[in-house]
């Protein structure tokens, strides 16, 4: 997890919509002092109907960029550092190009691009910084030309499409409102979604982050996310439903039309047909449940043990109503050592409950060693769950039930 979520945020947002056109790196090393760029991007594929499709964001592109995104005002000092890092990666570029003997041009060298979501007229005023509306929008405010460099007040750039890319970096309302913007967007359109993850990893992060308390601006942000994180959620348990049951139909249909033929043609059909497609759409939604399983797991926890893995069986087989509270719960755990044991002896813990009412002692005193087998002889057990009695579970561990 960053330390730093909103700076993380903004640099894989600039990598994700710059990467199709050109080189991107970020974090940059330059030379001299131990310094790096937030994002420098050079262009390799100019698409002109990629860099409309920018808007603004595609004007600054055309030629070399560093982006240095600001999650709170600039200040005067670090707009010095920024063009202290530009001056290196000029400097870095030149002396490559005596080595190699070769001229640089001007359009070679990259232009500095501030992004601050507010600017003091006097902080601006400080360094000469003036707009030009007649070709640019209001919000920007260009050094002397020798600096190459503007530093864009998010929040004073016009409310348009053309700046919605840039204004998604501001914050508070501006921030939601660019967010508005981007949810209407068309469901198929791939920067939408793309965009739209960035966004559910940004509030993961914000949420895990105990580094640093939440702002208020941070907090609203998060409420502000929440309705399109559940809109997500919603949307993969229906695209597995709708995946299950077409795979269930398919392989019921298969099924059915053979063993129909195998007892008979008419007797066979329908017999076939009614069991095979039972079969098929039972099989076909412990699919999807384990595809949400899946993915819900190795989101939160990173990885799947051969443990958990074990564990997917068993409760891939719940019906629907019962494994949403185990997506619920699994969605929340922490991406840690910890997590993990808390997700396996969760599972555990709650499938045993289900067979068997409330857990009392000598139930709860299974779960560390059924957790203890082998990840097949633990998937076995709890597969079988349904068909055994209490008894008959407790004495397979008479030395726990003891």
């Amino acid at each position: 997890m960053t330390r730093f979520p909103h700076d993380q945020f903004a640099k894989d947002y600039l990598d994700q919509l710059l990467s199709p056109i050109g080189k991107v790196e970020t974090s940059r090393d330059i030379a001299g002092e131990v310094r790096e760029v937030d994002v420098l991007f050079i262009p390799t594929s100019i698409s002109d109907d990629y860099l409309l499709s920018l808007g603004l964001l595609g004007r600054f592109v055309t030629t070399p960029a560093v982006f240095e995104p600001f999650r709170n005002a600039v200040t005067a000092d670090q707009i010095c550092d920024c063009l202290a890092k530009l001056f290196d990666l000029h400097r870095e570029l030149r002396r490559r190009a005596r080595r190699e003997s070769t001229s640089i041009n001007l359009s070679e060298l990259s232009q500095l691009w501030i992004l601050t979501p507010t600017a003091s007229t006097p902080l601006l005023d400080s360094f000469a910084a003036f707009s030009d509306e007649q070709n640019w929008l209001s919000g920007l405010y260009f050094l002397p030309q020798a600096f190459r460099t503007a530093i864009v007040v998010i929040h004073q750039l016009p409310r348009t499409p053309q700046t919605l890319w840039l204004r998604l970096l501001g914050k508070g309302r501006v921030q939601q409102q660019a967010i508005e913007e981007i949810t209407a967007l068309p469901e198929d359109s791939q920067r939408r979604e793309s965009t739209l993850e960035l966004l559910y990893n940004l509030q993961a992060n914000l949420q895990a982050n105990q580094e640093q308390p939440l702002d208020t601006e941070e907090r609203e942000l998060i409420m502000a996310l929440a309705p399109l994180y559940r809109q997500q959620l919603d949307a993969a348990r229906q695209q597995a439903r709708e995946e299950a049951m077409q795979q269930g139909l398919q392989e019921g249909l298969q099924q059915g039309l053979q063993k129909g033929l195998q007892q008979g043609l008419q007797q066979g059909l329908q017999q076939g047909l009614q069991q095979g497609l039972q079969q098929g759409l039972q099989q076909g939604l412990q699919q999807g449940h384990r595809l949400m399983l899946e993915n819900v797991l190795q989101t939160r926890l990173g990885q799947l043990t051969s443990t958990l893995a074990a564990l997917i069986t068993p409760l891939s087989a719940l019906p629907s109503q019962q494994l949403t509270p185990f997506l619920l719960q699994l969605s929340q755990l922490e991406n840690s050592e910890s997590g993990i044991q808390q997700a396996q002896r969760f599972i555990v813990e709650n499938l045993l409950r289900i067979r068997f009412g409330e857990l009392d002692a000598q139930l709860t005193a299974l779960v560390t060693p059924l957790l203890g087998l082998p990840p097949q002889d633990l998937s076995q057990y709890l597969s079988q769950l349904p068909q055994l009695s209490r008894e008959q579970l407790l004495a397979r561990f008479p030395q726990a039930s003891s």
